[in-house]
Formats: C-alpha cells, structure tokens, sequence
C-alpha cells in the first residue's frame, strides 16, 4: 500500500470512530434530558393538581341557588359580607330534607334583596370544624351572621319568617338585644336577690370552656323564663371578679349554678341546655309541698304508695312552724315529695296535733320491726336543718325496693345489702315477692348500720353478671355493694335468713373477698402509657407514692379515638419523670374500684395526687390537646422530678 493511500486511511478510521463516539453519546444526553423534561412536566401537573384539589376546596359553588360551604372556604367567603344565612345540615336527617325545598326558596328571595343576601348551607357530618365552632347540635341548625357574629335564629323555619329576621338583621342600624341575663357584682347581688321570689344565678369563668358553652343555653332560657307571668329572672357573676361573693357562697369550680329564694341559696342540679332550665324552674318556682285536703289522699297513699310518705300538719299557713317546714322542704324537694295539711279530721287520723311532721311507709314496705311512723315536733326554735335531718333519717323502710329510678337518691349509702329475686309487688305476685323480703327483714333488724334492699333482678341483670351471679342457678341472690366501689357476691346457695345472716357477718368481720370485673393483668406495661385494669387500679392509682393521671375511656367512643394520639404524646412527655405515671383504663370493661372517681362520660380524666387518693381532681377544660393536659398536670403535681426510673 502506498504511504499516501494509508494515512488516508488511518484518517478516515480515526473520524469513524469519532463519528461512532459522538452518536453514542448524543442519545444518553437526549435520554437524560427527556427524563428530566418528563419528571418536570409530572411535578408540574402535580403541582397543578394540587392547586386545581385546594382551588376545589376554597371555590363556593352552588346548589339550586344556596351556597356550599366548608371548613376551608368559609371565613375567606364571610370576609366581606355583613349578612350571610346559614344553615348546618346532616345529608340523613329528615327535618333537613323536609326544609330544603323552603330553603331554596329563601335563598332565591334574599337574591333578589337591594344588597342581596348570601345564603348558604354546610354540611356539618363532614365540616366538623365549623360544626364545632357555632355549637352545632341538633339539624337543621340555623344562624344569621352579622358582620362575623352568630346570631341564633329561634323562630319558625318558614320562607316568611326567616326572610323577615334576616331583613331585620341586615339593616344598618341593627343591633343585637340586650342580654336579659342580669350581671351581678357585690354592689347590686344582695338587693337583687334578696327582694327576688326566686331567681337562678350562674358563678362563671370567663375562660372556662363550660361556662362558655353553657352562655347561650342560659341567655336562651333567660329570655324564655322573662316571658312567664310572674318572670322567672336569671343573673350572673364572675367570680374570678368578685372573689368575695364566690368564697361567701363556697364556689370552688366553674359554672357553679345556685336557687336564691329570697336570700336563701339553694343548689341548683337541673339540666344545663335551654328547656331543661326553663322546665326545672318552672317546677322550683312552685311550692315545695302540696296541700293535703282529703283523708281519702292519706289512706291512698299508704295502701297504695310506692315511696316514703312526708306529711306536715299545721294550725294554717300562718303558723311560724309551716314556714320552717317549707324550708327544710325547699332543701329536698327534687329529692321527695312533701305534703301537708290543715285538716284537723287527718291529724286525727295520723293521732297528731297541729306543729307535727310526720314521716310514714307505705302498707307494703311496714313490718313489725318498725314503727309505723316518726314523728317530729317542729317549734319556733327548730331549724331547717334539723327537719332535713329528720326527713333524711326515716325515708327508707328497714327493706325497701331498691329500682333503677330511684337507686342515685335513695340508695346511694353503703355498704348496702342487696337481695335480687322476681321483685313485683303488683297483687298476683305481692304474697311471693313478701316471703322473701320477710327473710331479709329478719335479718336487716340486727345490722341497723347497714342498708338493706330487695332488687328485681331483671332490672338490674348487668349489675348481677357483674357480680358473677347470673349463671347461678339460685331463685335468689345476694350481694354487698360498699364503699369505694368494692363489691361483694353471697357463694349460691339455698337461700334463707341464716344463709344471709352468715354472709352479712363474714362482710363485717372483713372475710371476704370482693369481686372485681377486670381484663387481663397486661404483661408488658412499660409504655408511654400504663394500662389500668380493675385487678391494677389500686396498685397504680392508688399508689400513695405516684401523682397518677388516669383516663377512663369507651372503645367505641369518637372523642377518645381523637385523644389517643394526644394522650400517647403526653405519656412520651412525661416518660422520664419516676414520681407521675400516665394511665389509661377501659371503664367498660373494668370496675373502678374507688367511687370518688366518678365516670359519667367518655373520656373522663382525673388526677390522683400522691397523699391525697381520695380526693381526685378532675380535667374540666374543654380543650384536651398537650398544651391543656400538660399545663393540668404541672398544676397540680405533688412532686415533678426529671430523674429517670431505673431499668
């Protein structure tokens, strides 16, 4: 090969190669930038459908001309509005489905009003926050906002009516009405309450989370109770401003409600929504004791009376003696009923003379172990509290028939001893349900310091599994129930008066054990944590040596769920500190073998200071996030220490 021809060669071999070179790494580039090309474009449509997903939430639309609002969209939408209708549904309720087609029609109206009016609607199974927010508690749920203040709608759900309001409402020169709650403070109290017949008065926090849901309950049957003839008044007092009212009427928690009648406070234990005031003042605003004009009434109620029978006989209503009665009556009369007379015939009959208060059972409930009635001699000199006392001391028979309806105020003592059997004093069956009691009177005589009962055991059917009874096999059963919540169950046997003579005085002697419903002991509880079961309660909360906080709480219930992660925050929290444990229980499934730690909803928390178990503090604050609870236990520990539990 000639030199020339080669190098030629050599050159065209050499380009090739960097042809060959280039074209390799021309595609890998390409790729690479496709991908990354690609990989921007899905950010981008992610991006994109991210806002198109909050533009949804945050857009209002429209639905047969009533707005759609959410939790995201509603304060941006009322910003700038001064009159907005609003109406908080459930998709399942009745009454909203029925309201819809009047609805729509008020939303076309308020259209048409010079401004127009929004009206909207949300619904308030899924938009839980504003729900919460305007105390959503029943459907439909109905407010007018006034420049960003609620303002409840109490009228009739009709296209005239509502329509009308919120014309009203959105005037200019509208203002809300005054409230008719009186405010009281030490410069006014004594005169108001002391010319009152009777009024209700509230001891409030301003930062109590129950004060502020109890506010528009207590306006509401304010303005309801200012209506009647005469007008029932309701007032209240801050008592974080007027400490010396709060310590003369021994105010130690918020809201603290109390009956004045004429000076004279009384406690108040009604319920705390609208109707439930108004209706239990309308009762207390009456007399607590109704006039007996008959002997027949007397001779009725002792054949066939079913509860204590609490007669006062007096001269006329003059008499100093009747007054005294009304008081002590005043003090107990959601409690028991009270009666009383002026008839000479019927205090002949009771073999009384005028000035008597006389206490009896009715014929069914009388044995001969009992006198068939106390008497008391009230004077000029007697106080109400001695007459209470009396009252207090005599109401149940030496057996009486313990029920589900009056086993809170009659049969709250203990120990109680309670005998469970076919309970029924109707007349087919009275001579049977008697044999047995007759057995439980003859030993109820010799424990006067006991309480004594007869239960029907189907009514009380998951007290008696509870009590490990309801496979027994017995005809009658037999338990103690005493303090501190311990309960105690008779072995089945043949059941007679010895049988529980025998029962009774191994309790007393302190022989026998108590029985305790409880989930398994966990083996591993060394969580943030501790798990609390009744065979534990004692050994962890009780524990004089620990400030224990404890939860009981529901499986099933929603507000125990929302705490859970809450509450494992706080134990983390907590974890280091040797001298506080952080517990939980499932009061459903165990017994809480103390009764000073009450639970009459889910979730209830106390805390148990060390050194002083009896006394439990409970978690009022509505707000159960870290910062409450945390801020609950550092008040109220005994002795927080960082020092960490030995392994």
């Amino acid at each position: 090969m000639r030199p020339r021809k080669a190098w030629l060669l050599v050159l065209l071999l050499a380009l090739a190669q960097l042809l060959a070179a280039a074209s390799a790494e021309g595609p890998d580039e390409d790729s690479s930038n496709k991908e990354d090309a690609i990989e921007e474009e899905d950010e981008e449509e992610e991006d994109e459908e991210e806002e198109e997903d909050d533009g949804d939430d945050l857009e209002v639309k429209e639905e047969n001309g009533v707005l759609v609002l959410n939790d995201a969209n509603f304060d941006n939408f009322v910003a700038d509005k001064d009159t907005v209708l609003l109406e908080f549904y459930a998709p399942w309720c009745g009454h909203c489905k029925q309201f819809a087609p009047e609805y729509e029609k008020i939303a076309t109206t308020l259209k048409e009003n010079d401004p127009p009016i929004a009206v909207a609607k949300i619904d308030a199974t899924s938009e839980s926050a504003l729900a919460s927010r305007f105390d959503v508690s029943g459907y439909p749920t109905i407010k007018i906002l006034k420049k960003g203040q609620a303002v409840d709608y109490e009228g009739s759900r009709t296209q005239e009516e509502i329509v009308a309001k919120v014309k009203e409402i959105s005037q200019p020169t509208w203002t809300p009405p005054p409230e008719v709650t009186l405010v009281l403070t030490k410069d006014n109290f004594d005169e108001v309450v002391n010319e009152s017949d009777i009024i209700l008065v509230e001891f409030y926090a301003p930062w109590c989370g129950h004060c502020k849901k109890l506010a528009p309950e207590y306006e509401k049957a304010a303005k309801e109770l200012s209506k009647r003839s005469p007008p029932i008044p309701l007032a209240k007092v801050d008592a974080t401003a007027e400490t010396d009212l709060a310590k003369r009427f021994d105010v130690s928690g918020y809201p603290t409600l109390k009956i004045f009648r004429k000076g004279k406070p009384f406690d108040y234990n009604g319920p705390r929504e609208k109707y439930g005031i108004v209706d239990y003042m309308i009762e207390q605003s009456g007399p607590p004791s109704k006039q007996i004009l008959a002997l027949k009434q007397v001779q009725e109620f002792l054949k066939d009376g079913d509860d204590v029978i609490i007669v006062g006989v007096f001269k006329a209503e003059s008499d100093p003696t009747y007054q005294k009665y009304q008081d002590a009556a005043n003090n107990l009369r959601e409690d028991y009923k009270f009666h009383h007379t002026f008839s000479t015939e019927i205090a002949k009959f009771l073999k009384v003379s005028p000035g008597k208060l006389v206490i009896m059972q009715p014929e069914k409930f009388q044995s001969k172990y009992e006198p068939k009635s106390h008497v008391m001699d009230i004077q000029d000199s007697t106080e109400s509290s001695a007459i209470k006392e009396h009252v207090l001391r005599h109401t149940l028979p030496l057996v009486g028939h313990r029920k589900s309806s009056n086993e809170a105020k009659r049969y709250s003592r203990r120990p109680l001893v309670v005998v469970y059997y076919g309970v029924d004093f109707s007349f087919d069956y009275r001579v049977a349900t008697q044999f047995w009691r007759n057995k439980v009177l003859e030993v109820a005589k010799d424990f006067p310091e006991y309480t004594f009962a007869v239960a029907d055991e189907d009514d009380f059917a998951t007290e008696v599994k509870d009590l490990g009874l309801s496979e027994s096999g017995e005809e009658v059963n037999a338990a103690i129930l005493d303090e501190g919540g311990r309960r105690f169950a008779m072995e089945p046997d043949d059941f007679d008066a010895d049988a529980l003579r025998a029962f009774v005085s191994a309790f007393k002697k302190g022989k026998l054990k108590p029985v305790v419903k409880s989930q398994p002991v966990p083996k591993n509880n060394k969580g943030p944590v501790k798990v609390v079961v009744g065979k534990t309660f004692d050994s962890i909360v009780m524990d004089p040596k620990k400030d224990v906080l404890i939860e009981f709480y529901a499986p099933w219930c929603g507000h125990c769920k929302q705490l859970e992660p809450v509450y494992t925050a706080l134990g983390k929290k907590y974890k280091g500190h040797k001298n506080l444990v952080i517990a939980k229980m499932d009061a459903t499934a165990n017994d809480v073998t103390n009764d000073r730690y009450k639970v009459e909803g889910f979730p209830t928390i106390y805390f148990s200071p060390s050194g002083d178990k009896k006394n439990p503090i409970k978690f009022e604050d509505g707000n159960r996030d870290l910062e409450h609870l945390s801020k609950f236990i550092e008040e109220h520990a005994t002795k927080l220490s960082r020092a960490r539990e030995e392994l």
